[in-house]
């Protein structure tokens, strides 16, 4: 089930007619009270969401998902008629997964929607890795360090799983921007920003998370189950 956020009638149906067409279940909401009523019910495999909305814009939508456990792990494609760098990563740094500017072509809409599923769909392999003192149950989205479960956003957790994945090999700047926020996002900042969110948070295991200047980063190799 894909969720549409939308107050424009026509790109609401367009959008619903469009995705229908290809196999994917949509509903459409004119405004945000109406989405919050059906998350209580039934919670959306993606989440398509316009930023300027009555009632309540997309943005703080946006951060109230990402804010609640329950709610952080779907993803969320932005749909706006702004197209300025600004909202772009405001968006993407509060948690979005893409960002698509009006006016757009249904088929780019229908690959984009098809890459951020993809992309969600190889964090669900059921993997465990032991690194020193760092486990991850990917199958759980449990991350402990020396034993104490560690919070992670839903970014954060991508972004060690696809390192940890690499099993000690270096992985490049773009495959990480891609891998975690979409082949079409290249602002660097973000992954910065997230790499020292992640070390922090990680704790004494902070250190395994290291920079290969002018490449990427990698993290220490181990073994998964």
């Amino acid at each position: 089930m894909i969720y549409l956020v939308e107050d424009d009638d026509n790109i609401r149906k367009l959008v619903k007619y469009a995705l229908a067409k290809e196999g994917f279940e949509v509903e459409g909401f004119s405004v945000p009270t109406k989405f919050w009523e059906n998350m209580c019910t039934v919670m959306p495999e993606l989440i398509i969401l316009d930023i300027m909305l009555p009632e309540e814009d997309g943005l703080s939508i946006l951060k109230k998902l990402k804010n609640n456990n329950k709610t952080e792990q779907i993803p969320v494609i932005m749909l706006t008629a702004k197209n300025s760098e600004f909202d772009k990563v405001t968006g993407l740094d509060m948690g979005a997964d893409d960002y698509i500017a009006k006016p757009f072509g249904t088929m780019e809409l229908i690959s984009r929607v098809r890459a951020v599923i993809r992309r969600y769909d190889k964090t669900r392999q059921k993997k465990v890795f032991q690194v020193g003192e760092l486990y991850v149950d990917t199958a759980k989205h449990i991350i402990l360090v020396s034993g104490q479960e560690i919070p992670l956003s839903y970014k954060e957790y991508l972004l060690l799983a696809v390192l940890l994945e690499a099993e000690g090999n270096v992985v490049d700047r773009n495959t990480l921007l891609t891998r975690v926020w979409g082949e079409y996002y290249t602002e660097s900042r973000t992954l910065d920003v997230h790499i020292r969110k992640l070390r922090v948070k990680l704790g004494n295991a902070g250190s395994l998370v290291q920079t290969v200047k002018g490449i990427g980063y990698k993290i220490g190799g181990g073994s998964n189950v």
